[in-house]
């Protein structure tokens, strides 16, 4: 095998091992819970009908189990194949006198696996999975019974707790799917109020010295050059614009210029300390291109507004701005101690989510998440800064 033919490694980031964390996390749990159910079925019928109708209930349950704990390497197969086993129990017990299946652990896994598919599969999938309950339910009422059979009522219950959480789940995500597109719909209609404003400035700017040419060339005919190059420049400058707000116009809005530099806004933040660093040779922020600048700003304002609501303890922030050639980077730490409760909210936070659009937009990069081997979080921007005006192509 070449080197081509080689699987292109994933790249971890740290959302994704917490994900991965997690679910190993959840399914060990899981299968703890499903082996001590599965012991104390086996109890039950080895008290009540003997050891030796214990291994045929044993096996029916460790396979659903089993394939409840896989159900991420294809959620379509293993619903199916769960129900179809469960399925296959129940009649087989039915047939052959055995005790009534399936027991609780296969229940509980038929329900995680129902919940799963419902969640997560597209409609028409998850209704077929969703129905395939009802199939197994009905089977374990085939016993001759006077009422409902105990274990056709604890299928019907795990049933129907499953299908109500892959429910909930399912409009969970969706509605945080509504409000992650309204974030962004925002940031694009933002744009039509802002677009206005950045091409008018370069367009009067061009009017303006179209209009001095013209009276230079009346009474001062040899500064007339001068002028023509300041339109020439004027023009560069305006198509460079022109050329990143369409880019902007695909994904989401242009940020407009901040209404305050970042030492204002560190001055006036209600929070713990705010130590600002920016750049030792270019200090004045109006050097930065206005997208530049006005995205710094906006991810530094959203950075802080995440401490003041969900890192209290935090003792400081560093606010530290650094330019190196072609890229300006922003990151903003605090030293707040771990607190599970601002990973979940970060995860599903809309207000990084807009500011994402924003830098990804612009060609940049942002991370946020704990601070690598230090308490706290860590809020990193990397932007690509334009080249000098005159430098790009006609």
């Amino acid at each position: 095998m070449t080197d081509r033919d080689q699987p292109a490694a994933r790249h971890w980031t740290p959302g994704d091992r917490a994900f991965a964390v997690s679910a190993a996390v959840a399914d060990l749990g899981l299968g703890v819970i499903l082996a001590g159910l599965q012991a104390f079925w086996a109890y039950s019928v080895a008290t009540s009908w003997g050891p030796g109708y214990v291994p045929f209930g044993c096996v029916a349950g460790a396979v659903v189990s089993a394939i409840a704990l896989a159900r991420r390497r294809g959620r379509v197969l293993a619903a199916v194949a769960g129900q179809l086993v469960a399925l296959s129990a129940a009649l087989v017990s039915r047939l052959a006198g055995l005790p009534a299946e399936p027991g609780p652990a296969a229940a509980l896994a038929l329900a995680v696996l129902t919940a799963s598919a419902v969640r997560t599969l597209a409609p028409r999938a998850a209704c077929a999975v969703a129905l395939g309950g009802p199939a197994v339910v009905a089977a374990t009422a085939l016993r001759p019974a006077t009422g409902l059979p105990p274990v056709t009522a604890l299928n019907a219950v795990t049933w129907l707790a499953g299908l109500a959480a892959g429910l909930g789940a399912r409009a969970l995500a969706a509605r945080r799917a509504a409000m992650a597109e309204a974030v962004r719909r925002h940031e694009r209609l933002q744009l039509a109020r802002e677009l206005h404003d950045v091409v008018a400035h370069h367009v009067t700017g061009i009017v303006l010295q179209s209009q001095a040419a013209q009276v230079l060339a009346r009474r001062r005919p040899e500064r007339v050059g001068g002028a023509l190059t300041g339109i020439e420049t004027a023009g560069a400058d305006a198509l460079a614009a022109m050329r990143r707000l369409v880019g902007l116009l695909r994904d989401a809005a242009p940020p407009a210029p901040p209404p305050e530099t970042l030492a204002g806004l560190a001055a006036r933040f209600d929070g713990p300390p705010v130590h600002l660093r920016l750049p030792a040779h270019d200090e004045d922020e109006a050097a930065w291109p206005p997208e530049i600048a006005g995205t710094v700003y906006r991810v530094v304002r959203e950075a802080l507004t995440n401490v003041s609501r969900h890192a209290r303890a935090a003792r400081s922030v560093h606010v530290t701005v650094a330019r190196e050639p072609g890229t300006l980077t922003v990151e903003i730490t605090d030293d707040a101690p771990p607190a599970p409760a601002r990973r979940r909210r970060a995860a599903t936070g809309y207000g990084l989510l807009g500011m994402r659009e924003r830098v990804t937009a612009l060609g940049g990069t942002l991370h946020a998440g704990p601070r690598p081997g230090a308490p706290g979080w860590s809020v990193r921007a990397a932007l690509p800064l334009p080249p000098p005006t005159g430098s790009e192509p006609p």
